[in-house]
């Protein structure tokens, strides 16, 4: 029985749990491709019986780049209402419940098809990034209700195995037998199309002893074009010492996989085609430098790979617990409380380490996907970030450390680094406006709203722009100072509002400086119609701001929640 399994994502996460269902789907007697859906030949369309989709949200309400040519085709108004009459289908969304817009691009996903007669198998899935035990709270017993609908719809009893499943199959091979244009490609990009960006400067914003260590980041300006607020998205490549790591536990064990060695991937179905980078012949140090995300947190799927050979009894009984529906908590408590990462984890379990065939050790690896920072600078300018560096403890003994922002951090002028130009969540108006802007961005989220007021200023464009900015001291981490001061002698800002939260003995954030100020903002939202831009930490601040612009309406919760419908309240937020 064919099972079309498609997916939406922007971080990986979409796609993981795609793969998880493609690979359980085997178990049940089904075949068929995982692919994403701007991949899939949407014209095949309306021959499929049985469709799985994982679809992720985005920015205010967005489908995933991955999805959109998928998702225009499914919005055309020529399309039959009996278009998809046929198809069983069913929808799992990943989300945030921060945002206002929670899992809306699988709810609209869901509505379009059921509009084109597709039947519902099961009820739609909401994974919630929120939650406390991540999406998968929600996602694994999803998955198994998924499986329970489908045993009952198609009563053939299959036996399930443990036999691995690969989306390809993997040889290691020498460059003998290959003809004159085989070679190996020890490329460090994952994208075909990224750009080559060359660093300029990269010099730390905060003073020295601060507890966080901000960088300014600017890359040459080669003809890149970009508008305010769009960012720029970077692959980041894994650090030295994570790549010493992973060969010394190589090499501890007596496997065969050296940094030399050369591997060779081979499509196993047509319908599952290789990426650009895995076309050629590719050493496997460029697989563990380039593309294999050795600071993830492995997901459930990692155990179930090292059980498979293990015969250790210790550490089978251990793994099995893993992967239990049931084993969810246990999975919490190891992996995401203490945010053990991928190499930490091959390190706790030397014996299976030690059994993994090659297709396995290929397998236990997410690709590393890019991560993106809003644009600080306006076009005629260097292209310049401003990136907070990911360092932090939990329980382990090292430093938890972000993989992108470290490999930031040790760049050097004139280094290289791949990634594109994007465009952002936010919406800012290009030209001149008579509606006022207030931007809310404390810390690294005032970047984005800089680019706004660097264009203004180049242009000598009079638009009203109200900015809020916090921070802890000013005398410590108040980005962008000298900009400020300089927006307001040139009046580019019609008023500014700092919050430095730890300069005295209360702690005042941006949003009490919203409340304080609810005579001028409410005029100027109400009778002036403003359009509010808030940037920053995906934490508390977005709500907290958003509650007290309420309070500034006279607690007309339904008129906030107007402006965002509307595009007059946008949010871009991070964790």
């Amino acid at each position: 029985m064919r099972l079309l399994i498609l997916y939406g994502s922007e971080t990986g996460n979409a796609k993981d749990y795609a793969e998880m269902i493609w690979r359980q789907s085997g178990d049940y007697g089904f075949i068929g491709p995982v692919l994403s859906m701007n991949d899939y030949n949407i014209q095949n369309l309306i021959q499929e019986n049985l469709i799985v989709f994982v679809c992720s949200t985005t920015g205010q309400g967005d489908e995933p780049e991955n999805m959109k040519k998928f998702w225009q085709f499914l919005l055309r108004r020529n399309l039959p209402k009996t278009s998809l009459e046929n198809l069983n289908f069913a929808c799992l969304g990943l989300g945030d419940s921060s945002y206002e817009f929670y899992n809306y691009a699988a709810k609209r996903l869901k509505k379009r098809l059921l509009n084109l007669s597709a039947k519902e198998l099961i009820p739609i899935g909401l994974c919630d990034d929120q939650h406390d035990h991540g999406p998968g709270f929600a996602a694994i017993p999803w998955i198994e209700e998924l499986w329970n609908k489908l045993e009952s719809l198609y009563p053939i009893k299959f036996q399930k195995s443990k036999k691995f499943l690969s989306k390809w199959v993997v040889d290691e091979c020498t460059m003998n037998g290959f003809n004159d244009s085989g070679r190996i490609e020890d490329l460090d990009k994952i994208d075909e199309s990224s750009l080559e960006f060359t660093v300029e400067k990269n010099e730390r914003a905060t003073v020295e002893g601060h507890f966080q260590d901000v960088r300014y980041i600017s890359f040459k300006n080669e003809g890149f074009k970009w508008q305010c607020g769009d960012v720029l998205s970077i692959y980041p490549s894994n650090s030295q010492e994570n790549v010493d790591k992973l060969f010394q536990l190589f090499d501890e064990h007596s496997l065969p996989f050296k940094r030399s060695s050369i591997v060779q991937f081979k499509e196993v179905n047509e319908e599952m085609p290789l990426p650009n980078y895995l076309k050629n012949p590719i050493t496997i140090e460029s697989l563990a430098t380039h593309f294999w995300d050795l600071s993830a947190m492995p997901r459930q799927r990692v155990f179930e790979v090292l059980l498979l050979n293990c015969d250790d009894e210790m550490e089978s009984w251990k793994l099995g617990e893993f992967i239990k529906s049931e084993g969810l908590e246990d999975v919490i408590n190891y992996v995401n409380r203490p945010r053990r990462t991928i190499l930490e984890v091959l390190y706790d379990f030397p014996k299976s380490v030690g059994a993994l065939t090659l297709s396995q050790l290929v397998d236990l690896f997410q690709t590393i996907s890019p991560r993106s920072y809003s644009i600080a600078s306006y076009p005629d300018m260097s292209l310049e970030i401003l990136v907070a560096i990911v360092e932090y403890k939990t329980k382990l003994q090292d430093l938890r450390r972000g993989l992108c922002t470290t490999f930031l951090k040790n760049l050097k002028p004139n280094d290289k680094v791949y990634g594109s130009i994007k465009k952002g969540t936010l919406k800012i108006p290009s030209n001149d406006t008579s509606q006022p802007l207030i931007l809310i961005g404390p810390g690294t989220g005032f970047a984005p709203f800089r680019s706004v007021l660097l264009k203004k200023e180049s242009e000598n464009l009079k638009v009203p722009l109200i900015t809020f900015f916090g921070c802890r001291n000013k005398l410590k981490d108040f980005f962008y100072e000298e900009d400020f001061e300089r927006f307001k002698e040139n009046e580019i800002t019609t008023k500014s509002f700092f919050a430095f939260s730890r300069d005295q003995e209360n702690k005042i954030y941006v949003q009490h400086l919203i409340e304080e100020n609810k005579s001028f903002l409410r005029e100027v939202i109400l009778e002036q119609n403003a359009i509010i831009y808030v940037a920053g930490s995906s934490g508390s601040m977005p709500k907290s701001v958003k509650e007290a612009f309420i309070t500034v309406l006279d607690n007309d919760k339904d008129y906030v929640s107007a402006m965002v419908k509307n595009k007059r309240y946008f949010e871009e937020t991070w964790s």
